[in-house]
């Protein structure tokens, strides 16, 4: 059983998502931690998925809609959660009323982003030395 919050970023809800996102973005993709982690998650929204209590997967949202460090734990991928956070982050959006959200996606979750809505634009991008692709989904509120 898998459930998904949304929350601040205080307290249990920051080791929560700094573990997860140390486990995918440091320690596999080998990102910079001082690129993971950039200051942002305090002004944000976070969407954690746990499995039997423990965080297993999480992203966010910046209040100009911008989503962002979706990442899910090796061992629980290609269940559909990468899908829910996602889902939650523009449920939340479409509740503060924003227009849209968009996101920079890494070149091999471009068709993971299209069969949630999201349109590509612009150039492809190096980010932390991965090509991404600028996508955004309108919102109808």
């Amino acid at each position: 059983m898998f459930e998904v919050k949304n929350v601040n970023y205080i307290g249990e809800n920051e080791q929560a998502i700094r573990e997860v996102r140390d486990t995918v973005f440091i320690q596999e993709q080998s990102i910079d931690p001082d690129i993971e982690f950039d200051g942002l998650d305090e002004s944000a929204v976070h969407a954690i998925v746990y499995s039997n209590a423990q965080p297993v997967g999480t992203g966010r949202i910046l209040d100009d809609g911008h989503i962002g460090r979706i990442a899910i734990l090796k061992a629980f991928r290609g269940q559909g959660l990468g899908s829910k956070i996602v889902l939650s982050l523009i449920d939340e959006a479409a509740n503060k009323g924003y227009p849209r959200v968009y996101l920079g996606s890494q070149k091999h979750a471009i068709d993971f982003y299209t069969k949630l809505g999201f349109q590509p634009f612009g150039d492809e991008f190096m980010e932390a030395g991965i090509p991404h692709l600028s996508m955004e989904k309108q919102l109808n509120n």
